[in-house]
């Protein structure tokens, strides 16, 4: 057991405690810092490029958390997981038995897997969500014949993109792929990604970067509380498994929920899958990929404000509803007043940017300085790939919160490119922009300057017109 007091204290080794940390590095460093992580690698961020003022692109790597002292020579790296908090006496406790006093502290503790139902019965059923759970999917993938994969967002549409020699069902309750992030007509321009994939099996995901592929050592006591959340390539460690001459089968049900999944040692599957609309579907594994909730697995001796979701309420400056206490990304719930063109989801983007603004309003409690908020919570921006594709979506992108009342402009050209402007009262309020379309930074300043677009509706997507020119 060991009492450290230190001036900052950050819990948690994914993208918003590490760029926590490596940002009061910048505004702090001769004051002590501290971070609680259950992992000896951490998550940080790399190469970053900024596309526009708000649209950053950069990568996801990880790294031994020891590498944090070379930023910041005051640090100390606690390899543990956080089991109490005493808000009144400003004590941390973890499960070894150690205190960290501290004056402000950040809650980055991330988010874990929503299992579907009967996850518990079964070790067929996996959550991907770390390093130790992808591990484990590829070697089950090695020896596997099918898989139902559960779930529309990123991490599902990524594992049908990128695993071959397997059958796959792929189970959503949406009418079309990747719901939580296009709209239908993308969904089905990405169609032609698996029509592709089936004529040249052997063509495989480009990643122009170096990607780290170190196996996570997971130190925790807190079993329930593993390492940090996936980067951007985690998915490139599935490709290559099998052989890619073997079955390429894709399948997928809409509008359907998992039932039930029972064991069954007396079929050729060991396991049986039932749908909400009453088919059953035998298959070797289930990867549950249904999104996370908040990791709030440590106590308190008084409990803060909740979002509905169950994540840390805080306000423009990350704070909680208890003083001195700050959270950002997955575990964190946005309850300030929102701009009218951002909106949260738990995305590497967003705990990246929670992150640094935690830092900076930690910074200005301790040196008593005021703080604005970042600009970059003007406007919702991700930069992504999928299915092979960059994708950029901007502010409103499926017209989230404006009812019936708007119009879609929309350019496709088949396996090159998609572009869909939302537009309101002729002033653009969102973009999804599929490949390398060059447009990311004029649809940024057109949705930030809420420009009246009405007289130019006819030529902004017209491919033989350079747009650009009419804002010069």
């Amino acid at each position: 057991m060991a009492v450290t007091e230190v001036t900052y204290l950050v819990v948690g080794g994914g993208i918003a405690g590490v760029t926590c940390v490596e940002t009061l590095a910048i505004l702090h460093p001769e004051e002590t810092l501290a971070i609680i992580t259950a992992s000896s690698l951490v998550k940080n961020v790399s190469n970053v490029s900024f596309f526009a003022k708000t649209i950053v692109k950069f990568d996801v790597n990880e790294t031994e958390a020891s590498s944090l002292m070379r930023i910041h020579p005051n640090l100390k790296i606690v390899f543990d997981s956080l089991k109490h908090v005493d808000t009144h006496n400003q004590i941390a406790y973890t499960y070894a038995g150690d205190e960290i006093i501290y004056k402000v502290m950040c809650i980055c503790t991330g988010g874990v897997p929503k299992l579907i139902r009967d996850s518990d019965k079964s070790k067929r059923i996996l959550g991907i969500r770390d390093t130790e759970s992808v591990k484990e999917f590829q070697e089950k993938l090695k020896t596997g014949r099918r898989m139902v994969v559960v779930g529309n967002g990123g991490i599902a549409s990524e594992i049908v993109h990128a695993t071959s020699g397997i059958q796959k069902v792929w189970v959503i309750r949406d009418d079309y792929i990747s719901a939580t992030f296009i709209d239908p007509g993308a969904a089905e321009f990405f169609q032609n990604t698996f029509k592709n994939r089936e004529s040249q099996p052997n063509q495989k995901t480009v990643i122009r970067r170096h990607v780290f592929t170190e196996e996570d050592q997971v130190v925790s006591l807190n079993k329930d509380l593993k390492s940090a959340a996936l980067g951007p390539d985690w998915y490139k460690k599935l490709e290559g498994i099998k052989d890619d001459k073997g079955v390429q089968e894709l399948e997928i049900v809409y509008k359907v929920e998992i039932s039930s999944v029972e064991e069954k040692s007396d079929k050729e599957f060991p396991l049986e899958v039932v749908l909400s609309n009453g088919r059953s579907i035998e298959c070797d594994f289930v990867i549950s990929a249904t999104g996370v909730e908040p990791a709030v697995n440590f106590s308190w001796d008084k409990e803060p404000v909740k979002g509905p979701e169950g994540g840390l309420a805080v306000n423009e400056f990350q704070e909680t509803s208890i003083k001195n206490v700050f959270a950002a990304g997955d575990v964190a719930h946005a309850s300030w007043e929102l701009a009218a063109h951002w909106f949260q989801l738990r995305l590497w983007t967003q705990a990246r940017q929670m992150g640094g603004m935690a830092a900076k309003a930690m910074h200005g409690r301790v040196v008593n300085e005021e703080v604005l908020q970042d600009f970059c919570f003007e406007l919702f921006t991700h930069c992504t790939t999928l299915f092979g594709y960059q994708v950029i979506l901007l502010g409103k992108y499926n017209a989230q919160g404006l009812g019936n009342d708007y119009e879609i402009l929309l350019r496709m050209t088949p396996n090159h490119e998609y572009i869909k402007l939302v537009l309101q009262n002729g002033k653009m309020q969102g973009a999804i922009l599929i490949g390398e379309t060059d447009l990311e930074e004029m649809c940024e300043n057109l949705i930030l300057d809420q420009l009246d677009l009405t007289p130019l509706v006819d030529d902004i997507l017209n491919p033989d017109i350079d747009i650009d020119d009419y804002f010069d």
